[in-house]
């Protein structure tokens, strides 16, 4: 099969049912789940595991079962999308926020549990236990600490960098850039030559919508995947040739390309069965609402 089942239901969520009201008929997801080789029973045991998590709840209309986001899940999904769609580095403010924490033994799954959540969130690691961003994470931290009830456990700083070193040598020590670099290359080395057929496929009239709708969902699910590795630094701290320019142009093009016949074969399975009324009116499928201007 290929791409796990719960990880795929999540792009789907956040690249289309969310701006479709939010929910959807399990009937009409297994319908979609099914054009990537995902069985019946493989998507309601992810769908059931997403509900004990938190992410999703159900609602029962007549003989029919719909899913839609939690608030924890909207959260998380429009998180997520600002940060794909942010196709371009933001400038700093100069500030470095710092996270610094003193979590004890017996509160282990907690303290594994936040650094999975601070990786998430772009935080690096500048010591063991104090973790740096010079991006304005200051809501993302307050959720965490609530969250996790540390408020006696933790410190929290939004200041400037005096030396001896400079910025460059902060973000050396706390991230991995090389290593994202050759993973950004390695997607534009794969999928700028997909692009390519693909282009060449449309022009001829040989892609049906349905192979649209997969591929384009393949594309988002595949570079979604550097939220889990790019702290997305703004572009004062960023290599003058940073290869994660050049993947998010190619990106947007190849998703732009594929997003008018991917979204018309996703509305023709959603309208069995749902409400398509409940489409946002600022949907643009060539325009993504979370696409950073």
């Amino acid at each position: 099969m290929g791409l796990n089942t719960q990880s795929m239901i999540f792009t789907i969520y956040g690249d289309y049912i969310r701006h479709y009201g939010n929910k959807i008929w399990i009937g009409s997801l297994i319908r979609l789940l099914k054009e990537f080789g995902h069985n019946e029973q493989a998507v309601r045991v992810a769908v059931s595991r997403m509900v004990k998590q938190g992410w999703l709840q159900s609602e029962r209309q007549g003989n029919k079962s719909y899913y839609f986001l939690t608030t924890r899940g909207v959260s998380r999904i429009d998180e997520a999308g600002r940060r794909i769609f942010k196709l371009d580095p933001h400038e700093w403010d100069g500030k470095w926020r710092m996270l610094m924490y003193s979590i004890p033994e017996e509160k282990r799954q907690i303290r594994d549990d936040l650094r999975k959540e601070l990786l998430w969130s772009g935080f690096g690691s500048f010591t063991h236990s104090c973790w740096i961003s010079p991006n304005n994470l200051e809501k993302e931290v307050e959720w965490l600490i609530e969250k996790y009830e540390i408020q006696e456990f933790v410190d929290f700083f939004a200041s400037e960098y005096m030396g001896p070193k400079d910025n460059a040598e902060l973000v050396k020590k706390s991230w991995p850039l090389e290593e994202i670099e050759a993973k950004y290359e390695e997607f534009v080395s794969a999928y700028g030559k997909q692009f390519i057929i693909h282009q060449s496929l449309l022009n001829e009239g040989k892609m049906s919508d349905a192979d649209c709708f997969v591929e384009r969902t393949k594309l988002v699910h595949e570079y979604r995947k550097f939220l889990f590795i790019d702290p997305g630094l703004p572009k004062e701290l960023l290599p003058p040739m940073w290869s994660g320019n050049h993947a998010a142009l190619l990106f947007r093009q190849y998703y732009q390309l594929l997003a008018e016949p991917a979204s018309d074969f996703f509305e023709a399975v959603f309208e069995k069965g749902n409400d398509l009324r409940k489409k946002d009116k600022a949907y643009n499928a060539n325009d993504h609402p979370y696409i950073v201007k």
